[in-house]
């Protein structure tokens, strides 16, 4: 008879996402021999190897792939179990594991936590700020409970859900001010700078301007529109922003901003969580704090920019 205990597949899964044991040793907040001992009783237990090991890095074998994905559902199953035994206790969300993508998080937290507090008394909130194809994987593992995000992700085992709809405005040198306002044909004869691969963001500007995603652009690829706006700031190109990024972005840069003319581009931002999540009414009540917190935010900075 196969003997698996929770906590081992705990550390297997732990040590599958880390592939090394002193990382997978310090998430769990043991020592790397420990981890050591109950991933080879569980080898032992299972009679097959789950893991390649080397100096540097373990990697799953073809069945520890396998396990992985089995492994996966049980937790979040058990999870999930814990999630339902604590609204029938409490009748109410009291942790919120929360995803948000770079190009939100800076702008919306502030103010969507302190109407989290405000609304959900003792609501134990964690933030995981991470790009969007990462905190599907943690949604899906679940080890996140819901995240923000633009839309669509399109992933079959997610429920999304749309809460507001914003504009991407251009950022360039104080000096360009009164300059007409490129078309997308005219930013791509520009130096446009994008964020790094990866970003979803990235992705809808190199849209927007009808780029070839892999087009090589003679400008940067930064990691944070931080970065992007201090360099328009130096004098080094252009770049996009969304509307809610403009005060924390440029109240130290000295750029100009202007909205595109025609059909301005934006996006679509929402929430998404697991479809099996018993934690989904109240998921749908948050969504709804995470609409008036953007709404509250954007009535605090009215975006009146020249076209």
């Amino acid at each position: 008879m196969v003997n698996i205990t929770f906590k081992q597949l705990r550390y297997f899964e732990a040590l599958t996402r880390h592939g090394h044991f002193g990382r997978a040793a310090d998430a769990c907040a043991i020592s790397q021999p420990a981890l050591s001992v109950q991933i080879k009783e569980l080898e032992e237990s299972l009679g097959i190897v789950l893991f390649e090991r080397s100096a540097r890095q373990v990697r799953l074998t073809g069945f520890g792939q396998d396990f992985a994905e089995r492994a996966r559902d049980i937790l979040r199953a058990v999870d999930e179990l814990g999630d339902l035994a604590r609204l029938a206790r409490d009748r109410m969300i009291s942790r919120l594991r929360m995803g948000v993508i770079p190009t939100i998080a800076p702008y919306l937290l502030p103010t969507l936590i302190h109407q989290l507090h405000s609304e959900y008394s003792g609501l134990d909130v964690h933030i995981r700020e991470t790009l969007t194809q990462k905190l599907i994987i943690e949604l899906l593992d679940g080890r996140l409970d819901a995240a923000i995000v633009a839309l669509p992700v399109s992933e079959p085992g997610l429920v999304e859900t749309a809460l507001f709809d914003e504009k991407f405005v251009l950022v360039r040198s104080a000096a360009d001010a009164q300059a007409p306002v490129p078309s997308p044909e005219g930013l791509r004869e520009m130096k446009l700078l994008l964020l790094e691969e990866g970003h979803c963001f990235r992705d809808q500007a190199v849209s927007f301007c009808n780029l070839r995603p892999s087009m090589p652009q003679a400008g940067l690829d930064g990691s944070s529109l931080s970065t992007l706006v201090q360099m328009v700031g130096a004098g080094i190109g252009v770049t996009i922003i969304p509307e809610m990024a403009i005060p924390v972005e440029t109240r130290s840069a000295p750029v100009s901003l202007a909205r595109f003319s025609g059909e301005e581009p934006g996006r679509t931002i929402g929430m998404v969580w697991r479809k099996t999540s018993p934690l989904a009414p109240q998921l749908r009540d948050i969504a709804e704090v995470v609409r008036r917190a953007a709404e509250a935010l954007y009535a605090q900075h009215r975006y009146v920019l020249p076209a």
